[in-house]
């Protein structure tokens, strides 16, 4: 967000979805669902960002088949989530930042909004790194340099949210789009085991205590904290019910969006893990954790176009994911305190861990793991303030949420609790 009004989906986009909300409209089909299509898609970034290449390489890698369902599993939580983010935007025009500030007390703002500022710094961490480890495999450029490349890539693409949220949506897209191509024909050219793939989407089971640790990650990577908030922001002003009738409509269209955004993510997000998983565990190379490791390694066994395609994948989910991270970042700190800062400060200032972590010559890959359990602890300093407020008939008006959509809510947020205090006691005893 780069000024203090909430923008809009465009004027076309916006005259479309009030003729759709007020039924008069021929429209059917894609036509009458494409002027609510966006806000998720945006959101659906955060959940292909590079560390869950970290965590799905790794997962893949070391215990082959036996955590997709830990994906899948995260996957349907997202939905749930996001669903409840957007929903929140439509019925109070605030963002989740916003009302927190606005119902809680000084000191839990206060704690909330740095908190949430940790996080930042993890998801900053994570595609930074990402994103400089592509242009490495591709280019061959210092690490260093491509960070600050980067960088200045992100801010580039973040001015297209001068003209309307529909030029940013349309690039965040087509970028999702190409990791999506490049793994549809990765797993081509791997020829996985799929009924070995389908038994564990179904069959839930751990391998040990690093299987729990990834599990705690992959959890993180999937379920973001940050886009949690963004996503309230992105629909309190985007398009506007004029009555309640109005709003349940635009919310079951954000619903369709949701499902069909957090669908594709999860999708590509199951064949990084089912990649990994035939080409380097069945093979018996379980050492294959970090990414340049795996770029190299692809190659002599599938091609040298399956490790330009990883690369490419890995590039743009770096460069998406960053811009989605600048602007959750706005949103952020203008909720919780009303200020901003310059977006190119903003850069600077969150670039500064990876850049930390490049220059010390640390194991990118498993600081991207480690970010993204990181990311799984701030997760209930999120979901339970959405919870919160979703759930009260004076906020959410009809949209407020069902008792069998709070418990839902509620055991997810008692999941997310239960394992990562489990990750700290089995971390603790050592076993």
């Amino acid at each position: 967000m780069t000024n203090n009004s909430p923008k809009t989906a465009g004027p076309v986009a916006t005259g479309a979805a009030t003729e759709i909300l007020s039924g008069r409209t021929q429209r059917r089909g894609l036509r009458r669902l494409w002027p609510f299509l966006g806000p998720a898609f945006i959101a659906s970034v955060a959940y292909l960002d590079p560390g869950n290449y970290a965590t799905n390489l790794t997962a893949g890698a070391h215990f082959g088949y036996t955590l997709i369902w830990v994906v899948v599993a995260s996957n349907l939580v997202a939905m749930l989530i996001q669903a409840l983010s957007a929903k929140l935007g439509i019925a109070t025009h605030h963002n989740l930042a916003e009302l927190c500030r606005q119902h809680y007390p000084r000191w839990l703002v206060w704690t909330l909004w740095a908190l949430m500022e940790i996080v930042a710094m993890a998801t900053d961490l994570a595609e930074f790194l990402g994103a400089a480890l592509g242009l490495y495999l591709l280019f061959g450029m210092p690490l260093w340099a491509a960070a600050l490349v980067t960088g200045a890539a992100t801010f580039g693409i973040l001015v297209l949210e001068r003209f309307g949220f529909r030029p940013l949506e349309a690039v965040i897209t087509a970028m999702v789009g190409v990791i999506a191509f490049c793994y549809l024909i990765e797993l081509g050219l791997a020829k996985p085991d799929w009924a070995q793939a389908a038994w564990c989407t179904v069959a839930p089971r751990f391998a040990g205590r690093d299987s729990v640790v990834l599990a705690a990650g992959i959890l993180g990577a999937t379920v973001m904290p940050h886009v949690i908030f963004l996503h309230s922001a992105l629909m309190q002003g985007r398009i506007v019910a004029q009555d309640d009738k109005q709003a349940r409509r635009l919310f079951r269209y954000e619903v369709l969006d949701v499902v069909l955004a957090l669908g594709v993510a999860g999708a590509i997000n199951v064949a990084m893990l089912i990649m990994a998983a035939c080409t380097f565990h069945d093979r018996g190379l379980v050492n294959v954790d970090a990414i340049e490791k795996a770029y190299l390694t692809l190659q002599p066994l599938l091609g040298k176009a399956a490790g330009v395609l990883f690369a490419l994948s890995l590039l743009a989910a770096g460069l998406s994911s960053s811009v989605v991270g600048t602007m959750s970042g706005q949103v952020v700190m203008q909720g919780f305190l009303r200020r901003r800062i310059p977006v190119w400060l903003r850069r600077l200032v969150t670039m500064a861990p990876a850049l930390v972590c490049i220059l010390a010559g640390l194991n990118a890959t498993r600081t991207l793991v480690l970010s993204q359990v990181v990311l799984s602890f701030g997760l209930p300093m999120a979901v339970i303030p959405l919870i919160l407020f979703t759930r009260r008939r004076d906020l959410m008006g009809s949209l407020a949420n069902r008792r069998l959509t709070t418990a839902a809510a509620w055991a997810v947020a008692a999941m997310i609790l239960a394992l990562n205090v489990y990750l700290v006691y089995r971390l603790l005893a050592g076993g």
